[in-house]
Order: C-alpha cells, then structure tokens, then sequence
C-alpha cells in the first residue's frame, strides 16, 4: 500500500517514523511537512555501501537542491558525504551548518561573479563549470585573489534520459554544459591546460531525473570513458574524478516500477572498470549525486480537508488548506503522488475525486482522479513521498506562510524548519 518503509497503518490511521499523523497534527498543525531521519540516513549509506562495493574510491555528494536546510547538512556531514550545492544562498546553509568546504562540489549554468568569489573566498571544494564565460570569470577571480581552483567540466553525453522534457539535462540541446557533438567539450579541456590558476581534475555529467531505466546510465558512463581516453591520449593527461550525477528514481505510486540503486551501480561500475582495463587508463574516483532518491520517499505533507464540491456528472473536488505554494510541482510537470485519507486507510476507497489547494488558481492542484474513502471536513489529507522538490519549491504565492517541517526519529518528533509567520512576509517590504 504504501511507497516508503517509514509508513505504516495504527487502527486505521497512517504512521510515519511509528508515530501516528495525527499526534503529529495535533502538536503542529498543519500543512506540515514530516521527515523521517532513518530513511534519510539509511538511502545515504546505501548509496554509499554500494560505491565501496563498486570501486576503489568513490563519494556520495547529496544534491542538496532536493531538500536544503541546516539539518540535512548536518545529516550529510555527519554521514561522511560531500554536498552539490547549486548557488551561493546553499553553500551559506552549508557553511552555516559546519559543513567542510573541501566536500562541496558547487553547480549551476549560470553562476554570478559574485557567487564565484564567494565560492572561492570560503574555499569552496570543486567548481563545476558550465561555459567558457564562467571558465574566463573563475580564471580571473583565482587570479586575482592569487589561488588555485579545483575545477569540473559540465558535459553534455547526448544521452536521452526518455524523461520529462523539463527534466532532461543530457542532450545537446540544453541549457547546461559543454556539448562532446560540436566539440565544445573537447576545447573547453583544452583552453584549460593554459590558465594557471585552474587545476582540471574531472568531468562531470547528469543525464536527467526521474530515470526508471538503466540504459542511459550505461550509455553515459560509456560516452564519458571515451572521452576520458580522448584526453589522455591527446594531451597525455588522466583526470582523477568522474562525477555520473544523479536522476535516480524513486516510486511515487505504488505501481511504479523500480530498479535497485545497487543495481544501477553495478552495471555501470562494470563498463568503467571494464573500459579502464582494456585502455590501460587510471579508475577515476567515481562521484554520484542522489538528491530526490536520498529524501524524497523519507517524507509526507500532511493537510487538512475543508471544502468539499460535488459537481455531478463532472467532477468531486477536495480542497485542502495547501496547495501550490507548498507543493508545486503538479502544476508544473503534472508529477504523480499517492494521496491518501490518513484517518481512514481502513475504509473503502471508492470515491473519486480532484485533490485541489487554496489558492486563487484555477491549476492550483494536487492531483486529479484520486480513489479514498469519502471525504469530510476535518480528515487529515496525506501526499506521500514530497521530501524532494516541495518545501525547496515552495513559494508565498497569495501571500501564504510556508509550513513547517518537523523531522521524526524513534518515534520522537523535532521542528527542523519554523513555520512561517505573517510579519516573515513583510520582513523584507519597504
């Protein structure tokens, strides 16, 4: 019944962590998000078992545009892993959680100047760069403040993630990265060999997210092995990293089909190993970036019902005291969830019905054709598996305070995340 372990069913209402949702309501509120630390601990050594288990070195780096915030950098730290941070304002959160500016691997298509020098006055890890504009800016700050950059390339495989077309990163056509078609790739490494404040230590690329199949990682890991040889064989030079990103999936319904992260490991660490042996190159240190498939199925959002419209022959709609602000991400990808009644799972579902929020959108839903037992104001609406891509999506929009986020953990529950108050959305008006 359920897409996470961390669930589970008390007389009929829905447990996370083994504490009923609505203790949970009741001491918080809602909506609510909840965390539960075991899943989130336990994906992080999973991906990390199975890297050891694949290569002689490797590294998990949480990509923390998923889910960031002080505890989930502390969670990473004290798991041993490194962060890929997509702006300045996560590397802050990073910092400010004590996080080791050596493991933070910093991302983006677009990184402003000022993000690059603050990256680089913190000593930030690894820059992974982008374009030749933020190869010439990075070249100049290090320069300037007389340092040497540890750098990546973004590259672009040509691999078509068969995802949705916001969410494929991979093909040439993409505002991300250095393409290998028009030999873009091939002298971005070259012009780099020249800049003495940069320091090329690997390639980096992401295919796309929410992959099912194992194929396009394959494919990747192929693509990238070439062009490894291509490097050394020209410039008489082996990079020391290899960063496969991430995209892994996770099930959002119970229908979804899923493939052991192990699984993917395994078939791709057996072209790399496989491919360095017959090209007498270096195993380079293997880098992944799970974010979705680390903290997405660890969490649910917890709503009350209010309206309830029957409109016959047409429609049912349920609203909830959420909705797009909180969760956006039906409204921009039509993204699948399991919505549940949590106070009835005992109950017969057989009313159908559109799961929709409170703002003044007409697109403001949840999700559309949901079977549950039949609604009534008061019951406790739960979306599974919104760890990832929810409260780091959320907005204000219609001026709505964003929830709280409370994490669970033997069969305890803490506030990770305050829930928002009306003087925090004026705090910046003028």
């Amino acid at each position: 019944m359920f897409t996470s372990d961390c669930l589970g069913n008390d007389n009929g209402m829905l447990t996370i962590g083994g504490i009923r949702v609505d203790d949970l309501v009741k001491e918080y509120s809602t909506p609510l998000y909840v965390l539960d630390e075991d899943t989130v601990r336990n994906n992080i050594r999973n991906f990390k078992k199975s890297l050891d288990e694949n290569y002689e070195k490797g590294m998990v780096l949480y990509a923390s545009k998923a889910l960031n915030c002080l505890e989930l950098c502390r969670i990473a730290n004290d798991e041993g892993i490194g962060l890929d941070c997509v702006s300045a304002g996560e590397i802050y959160t990073a910092l400010t959680a004590g996080f080791p500016a050596e493991r933070i691997y910093f991302h983006g298509n677009n990184k402003t100047e000022d993000e690059l020098e603050y990256a680089i006055d913190n000593n930030i890890g690894v820059i992974i760069v982008d374009n030749y504009y933020e190869l010439d800016a990075i070249e100049e700050i290090a320069k300037q403040k007389k340092k040497t950059v540890k750098v990546m390339f973004r590259i672009k495989p040509g691999i078509d993630a068969h995802t949705h077309d916001f969410i494929r990163t991979g093909q040439i056509d993409s505002k991300f990265g250095f393409a290998l078609e028009n030999g873009e790739a091939y002298n971005a490494v070259k012009s780099t060999l020249d800049k003495e404040n940069l320091k090329l230590i690997g390639l980096h690329c992401h295919i796309g997210s929410q992959i099912f199949d194992d194929q396009p990682f394959m494919e990747a890991a192929r693509v990238m092995m070439k062009f490894y040889k291509q490097i050394k064989d020209e410039f008489s030079i082996e990079l020391d990293q290899l960063n496969l990103g991430g995209g892994f999936a996770i099930k959002y319904l119970e229908t979804d089909e899923h493939i052991g992260y192990d699984t993917y490991m395994k078939e791709v660490a057996t072209i790399i190993n496989d491919f360095c042996k017959e090209n007498a190159l270096k195993v380079p240190m293997i880098l992944i970036e799970p974010g979705r498939s680390v903290v997405g199925a660890a969490g649910i959002t917890l709503y009350k019902c209010g309206s309830i419209k029957e409109i016959k022959n047409i429609r049912n709609y349920v609203a909830i005291d959420g909705g797009m602000g909180d969760n956006p991400r039906y409204a921009l990808y039509e993204s699948d969830y399991e919505v549940l009644i949590a106070n009835k799972l005992n109950e017969k579902a057989d009313y159908k019905a559109t799961v929709a929020g409170k703002c003044c959108e007409s697109g403001d839903l949840i999700q559309e054709n949901v079977v549950m037992p039949k609604p009534e104001k008061g019951d406790i609406v739960a979306v599974l598996s919104t760890g990832a891509y929810n409260y780091s999506m959320a907005s204000n929009y219609n001026r709505i305070p964003r929830p709280a986020m409370v994490m669970v953990k033997d069969k305890k529950s803490r506030v990770i995340i305050k829930r928002e108050t009306f003087e925090d959305l004026v705090r910046n008006d003028i």
